[in-house]
């Protein structure tokens, strides 16, 4: 284990630590259990909703698009300040957890996980703010340990100033979400814990999504058996994107997998698009992602059902978003 995981500010939690990686034990549950039933009824947003946002700014833009040269940080400071930055969304004593991509064991230069520079400048930027604590945490897909040190994230977080949490099961609380097909289901409590929530996916193809960016992103925290709800995947994705509603969205489309997502590897699968961009509107951010990864907004089964559940819109021209 790397000398990082031994700092007093990234935390491990028992399981992680060990190896012992929840989705192996879903894939035997979801062979057990068999997919989840599927409600003919809407969810019940108003009961269940987890709502992060602040008071909205009239006049202020919601989306901003950053693009060009220097770099991830400088990008996504860029997409920030544009919307006003992050003072306009943290007050002082808050405590922010920002929650990346942290899927897999892989290197930065492989693009399956949001740019640590993006993370570190987030934290930074929330520090500066006001922001009493900073968490920065996600489930992932491959072992733990090894996806926050692959990914370059759970240093260059640490080295801004945040505490970093590899999540173990302990982390998971069972919480009503009473979407369509996840009516309760474990949650990542320090996620949802925080007085602030900042969602930083990267943008990406996805082989069953066929896009993971924003709404994606909140699979992270899910516990459980979470292969159970492929068989239904764009429904669950809505279910979860309806029951955690960020404060602020940045997604990194700095180097973008046009191919063979979620996972990656090969670096013939990435495309340069230096761009960062910074949305209140999540399924405006995803739509704009989609066209970076080839993809019309239409085809994205989720990105429609978000829409109808009142997430956002597709029409990600149609908030005039601001370019920088």
């Amino acid at each position: 284990m790397s000398k990082r995981f031994t700092r007093r500010n990234i935390v491990v939690g028992a399981g992680a630590l060990l190896g012992v990686g929840a989705v192996t034990t879903g894939l035997v549950y979801w062979k057990k259990l068999g997919p989840l039933p599927v409600r003919a009824e809407a969810p019940d947003l108003a009961s269940a909703r987890r709502d992060f946002r602040v008071p909205p700014q009239p006049g202020a833009p919601t989306l901003a698009i950053a693009t060009g040269a220097g770099g991830a940080a400088a990008l996504a400071e860029r997409a920030v300040v544009a919307l006003g930055g992050l003072g306009r969304f943290i007050a002082r004593g808050d405590v922010v957890c920002v929650k990346p991509n942290i899927g897999w064991a892989r290197t930065p230069g492989q693009a399956a996980n949001t740019s640590p520079d993006v993370v570190a400048y987030l934290v930074r930027a929330a520090l500066a703010a006001g922001a009493k604590r900073v968490v920065v945490t996600d489930r992932s897909c491959n072992d733990p340990v090894r996806s926050f040190e692959a990914s370059g994230i759970a240093a260059a977080a640490s080295d801004a100033g945040a505490e970093v949490i590899v999540p173990g099961p302990e982390h998971f609380v069972e919480r009503a979400v009473r979407g369509r097909i996840l009516d309760s289901w474990p949650l990542l409590e320090p996620a949802l814990s925080a007085d602030k929530l900042i969602n930083v996916p990267v943008a990406k193809h996805h082989g069953s999504a066929k896009l993971t960016a924003a709404m994606k992103n909140w699979f992270g925290v899910l516990g459980g058996e979470r292969g159970r709800l492929h068989s239904e995947l764009d429904v669950a994705i809505a279910d979860i994107a309806a029951h955690v509603r960020p404060t602020l969205t940045v997604v990194d489309a700095t180097r973008v997998m046009v191919k063979n997502g979620p996972r990656g590897g090969s670096l013939d699968d990435l495309v340069a698009k230096d761009t960062v961009l910074a949305s209140l509107d999540e399924v405006a951010a995803d739509a704009f992602a989609a066209t970076l990864v080839g993809l019309e907004p239409s085809a994205v089964g989720y990105l429609a059902l978000g829409e109808a559940l009142g997430l956002g819109t597709r029409d990600w021209r149609s908030l005039g978003p601001v370019r920088v």
